[in-house]
């Protein structure tokens, strides 16, 4: 698993563990850490190796998912190249590990690829509306060049992919750094800081609570081999910045003010998933609430912060 030590990555491994793989857990740290996996060391099933997924990978497995690649804007935006060449490159080499080994790789893709959506909600024969040139572009075409080397892998080569585009999505291990909007507005409700909203707050998200994703990204990758996706992979739910906001001033009991700041350039004004094919193709859908979901979280960062 690329990625494994980050915030899905250490869930996903903890969760196959939990059902007796074995899991090679590959990663760099550049956002991922290894305090997220140290519960995870000391089983005999479990192996951690420090790689650049940008450079070629030898290892003998049974499947691959390939989750490596900075997910929040503050850490994407940091390095840009870079973040375009995890996509690419990374794609390119965990493909290439596939190829060789004859076995199926499933690509943490992602909702971005919808861009500032014309549709809504989001559904998988979309093809967006990005900006190719933007601040956002590098995760952005990043991930959608991902995908295109996946389904041509696929066509040319006759290597099992699956593609899941996985929409926002919160939980424990969650960076309280990292700048998405759920960390942002607890670690401020809970430090007593202004909750920043950007924009008016109208603007709107949902939110699929990690373990929910897990289970979905898990399904994908044991279904057949005809389905190869892309499938949304994230929760229908949708609610504006400031009803966000105003539920984790709740939870948390702080009085904290919305202060309102310029929206981002780029930043999408409505992102929902249509998770039918999911649910038609996988069984799958989501169990847990938002306020279910953020009151765990909440109980997280009051440990780390």
């Amino acid at each position: 698993m690329t990625g494994g030590a980050g915030f899905v990555g250490s869930h996903l491994c903890e969760r196959l563990l939990d059902r007796g793989d074995e899991v090679v857990c590959v990663d760099n740290f550049y956002t991922g850490s290894r305090h997220n996996v140290y519960h995870l060391l000391d089983n005999p099933r479990f192996e951690l190796v420090r790689h650049d997924v940008t450079f070629p990978l030898y290892v003998e497995v049974d499947q691959v998912y390939n989750l490596a690649c900075p997910a929040s804007p503050i850490h994407y935006q940091n390095d840009p190249v870079q973040t375009t060449k995890t996509s690419f490159l990374g794609a390119v080499n965990m493909l290439g590990l596939a190829k060789r080994l004859h076995i199926p790789i499933l690509q943490a893709s992602t909702s971005e690829v919808y861009g500032d959506p014309h549709v809504h909600p989001q559904q998988e024969d979309y093809w967006g509306n990005v900006n190719p040139i933007g601040i956002r572009s590098c995760y952005d075409e990043g991930k959608r060049c991902a995908e295109t080397l996946f389904f041509d892998y696929h066509r040319q080569h006759r290597i099992e992919i699956k593609v899941a585009r996985i929409f926002n999505t919160y939980g424990p291990r969650m960076h309280p750094n990292d700048g998405r909007v759920v960390s942002n507005f607890i670690c401020q409700a809970l430090r007593g800081q202004d909750i920043t909203l950007y924009g008016d707050g109208s603007q709107t998200r949902s939110f699929c609570y990690v373990s929910d994703l897990v289970s979905g990204l898990i399904k994908l990758m044991d279904s057949d081999a005809s389905v190869t996706g892309p499938i949304n992979l994230g929760n229908p739910g949708e609610f504006t910045m400031i009803e966000l906001a105003n539920a984790v001033r709740e939870l948390t009991g702080s009085s904290a003010r919305l202060v309102q700041m310029p929206l981002p350039a780029d930043d999408p004004r409505q992102r929902r998933p249509n998770i039918d094919r999911a649910r038609e193709q996988l069984g799958w859908e989501p169990s847990v609430s938002l306020r279910e979901g953020l009151a765990k979280t909440i109980a997280y960062f009051a440990t780390v912060i």
